[in-house]
């Protein structure tokens, strides 16, 4: 738990501990984490969704996705798993484009 204000910031900082095991790069710059919205210091909405419908890591991302947000003191971390729009390497930052070999 941290003695920091939650913020949307704060819990984007704290995603990119999250990693895609199958990627290895963190979500944040993979753009998997859609939308981010603190309504209270209490409570934590997440919209995400995952590289592919079938991905096998799915539920050991959403786990440390909850378990990262919780850490850092609300009590309640909603997430919903959204498949609009589709991912693609597009939504991805410069930085993990580079890092992975996409072109800018």
């Amino acid at each position: 738990m941290t003695d920091l204000p939650v913020t949307e910031d704060l819990v984007r900082d704290a995603l990119r501990n999250v990693i895609d095991p199958e990627i290895q790069y963190n979500i944040v710059d993979l753009g998997l984490i859609y939308t981010v919205a603190v309504p209270s210091q209490e409570k934590v909405d997440i919209e995400m969704t995952l590289t592919s419908p079938a991905c096998p890591f799915g539920p050991m991302i959403i786990h440390d996705v909850r378990e990262s947000v919780l850490a850092l003191g609300p009590e309640d971390v909603q997430i919903e798993l959204v498949w609009q729009p589709p991912w693609s390497p597009e939504h991805m930052s410069d930085e993990a484009k580079l890092d992975l070999g996409f072109d800018l």
